[in-house]
Order: C-alpha cells, then structure tokens, then sequence
C-alpha cells in the first residue's frame, strides 16, 4: 500500500470548510513603476473587477520601440501564471519575472491576471476572471480616459492569450468564451499554451509511464483536479478533456487563428497535449507544437540561460 501523500508533497492542509492552508511561501514582489536602473520593464497593478478582487499587473518595456521618432505599437499579451490552478498569483517573483521577460523580449504590452485560486473558487471562475481581463482591456480602447499603457501603447489588432500549466488551460477556455462576448475592436491573433494542463479520466501512456514523476506524480494531479472541478463532475469534463466534447470544441476556429502548444515527452501529460493538437488541427487550427525529449520543464522565462530558447519560440510566434 502506498504511503505517498499528495497533500504533504504539494505543501498544503485541507481545512474543514473546504478552504486550504498554504504551508509553502512563495516570495512576491511590488510593481515597479518607474524605471529602474538595470530592470527591463516597468509595471504597475490595475483593478479588473472591483466585486471579485481580481487584479493584473501591467508590463510594459522600459525603452519604448519606435519607428520614425514615433512609438510603435505594441502586442497584448494576456498572461495567465501556472500552480495547478491553487497556487502563485500576478506579485510572484518567478510570474513577475516571467511576464517582464516577455514584455522586455517580444516586446509587447503584457498584462499578468491575477485570477481567483481554487478549490476556494473552482472552475469556471478563473476562466470568468480571464474573461473579464479581455473585456477590462476592450474598454481601456474605447474609453478616452482609459489605462494609458494599454489604449496609448497597446495593438488591439494584435492580442493573444497565454499560459503555463494551469495557465495554458485558462488561456485556452477564455479564448473558446470570448465567443459569447462582442470583444471588438480586440483581435485575437492566437494563443500559446506552455505545457498547458488537461487530463481525463481514462490513463493514458504517458501517464502511467511517469506516474511516479518526481514533480507532479499522477496522485498530485488527480488531487488538483478536484480542488479545480466543480462538485459533481470528474476528469472526462471539457475544463479537464476538452478534446471530448466535440460541439465545444468544433467551434475552436472560429476564435483561435493560431496556436502555439510547447510541451516535453517527459511530462505526464505529454500525451494529453499531443491529444489537444491533434484536436486543434483537426478542427482547422493552425498549430505549431514545440515538442522536445527535455523539453522546458519547469522554466518559465525565469533564468534566461535555460529559457531563451523557450522565449525565443514565444517571440517568434508573436507577429
């Protein structure tokens, strides 16, 4: 019998109402607004909904891009962070750094969201949280009195959305919802899903192959499935197995244009991922998957001396 416990290797303590307690500290960091010697970026946070406390955190490159002495425009990123949808938030420094690599990089106009964390709000809230972001972002264009960053330096025509782990799968829900919402003028040009997180009920290779996986072992990732679910539903629901839901997912082309899905053949979910591109492709998505035998585990643009290549394949995704 097996004496692993999936609370104790995720550093977490279940409470009687249904809440967690948090064991591990995960260090945050300020926005900072002006620009600082050596610092690539400056940020700031901004409200996006006052009722649900939801909040992001803005990037935007500290030397400005230009063409003919005028200040070219820039792409919107939306920035969804990974923890399994239980952990981390936009002040992290490993987000913050991430999102300020992007920014810095691409560049681009990043906007981190800090969205609601399960099991306190299961599914769908975060993908309401990433909605309410787009529409947050539609109204910065349209109101004169908008967040400067966003209506003088942003490329509505040019937005995309993206993740890691958990991340990538909030990233790939908002764009199927933004279906429902009359988001013009934004333009969404695609979306890039960094290892992005699904599963299913039934085991697939990979799966049982690193069921034992040192980083998130399948007892782990079956646990953050049922804090994320809502009550009453299982792993084969389209927040987890989107690829079986065939009316949901037949309607992918006509919000998603472009896809970029990175992934490693180490990773549990391998096969779960090489299941969504097949899918997206299927269903007329243009998809570049970034495939490798180590792939980028566990970097998130973080230390560039592992991640440029990563960031590098980011880069050249956004037109």
């Amino acid at each position: 019998m097996s004496r692993f416990d999936p609370y104790q290797h995720l550093g977490i303590r279940p409470n009687p109402d249904g809440t967690l307690t948090r064991l591990s500290n995960f260090p945050n960091t300020e926005a900072n607004r002006a620009v600082i010697p050596g610092l690539p970026t400056v940020s700031k946070d901004v409200t996006i909904n006052d009722e649900t406390k939801v909040w992001a955190r803005i990037f935007l490159p500290a030397k400005l891009p230009s063409n003919d002495n005028t200040v070219a425009r820039l792409p919107i990123l939306m920035y969804f962070h990974g923890g399994g949808f239980i952990f981390y938030s936009a002040a992290n420094v490993l987000t913050h750094q991430a999102c300020s690599a992007l920014s810095s990089e691409i560049p681009a106009v990043v906007i981190s969201v800090d969205h609601r964390l399960a099991p306190e709000q299961k599914l769908p809230a975060q993908y309401e949280d990433a909605v309410d972001t787009i529409l947050w972002v539609k109204k910065q264009v349209l109101d004169p009195n908008g967040e400067q960053w966003v209506r003088d330096y942003g490329d509505f025509a040019r937005c995309y959305l993206g993740g890691r782990g958990s991340g990538g799968n909030i990233a790939f829900h908002a764009a199927l919802r933004a279906l429902n919402n009359d988001i013009k003028p934004l333009k969404i040009n695609g979306i890039f899903l960094n290892q992005p997180m699904f599963g299913g009920k039934q085991r697939l290779p990979s799966e049982l192959k690193y069921a034992t996986d040192q980083v998130i072992p399948l007892p782990v990732l079956d646990l953050l499935w049922e804090f994320a679910l809502p009550k009453g539903t299982d792993r084969d629901h389209r927040f987890c197995n989107p690829t079986e839901d065939v009316p949901y997912m037949s309607k992918v082309s006509s919000i998603i244009r472009r896809c970029l899905v990175i992934g490693f053949s180490i990773d549990p979910m391998f096969d779960r991922i090489q299941a969504l591109v097949g899918t997206l492709v299927k269903y007329g998505v243009q998809v570049e998957a970034q495939f490798d035998e180590q792939g980028f585990r566990d970097v998130d643009l973080v230390d560039f001396r592992r991640s440029q290549a990563l960031l590098n394949i980011i880069q050249e995704f956004i037109i």
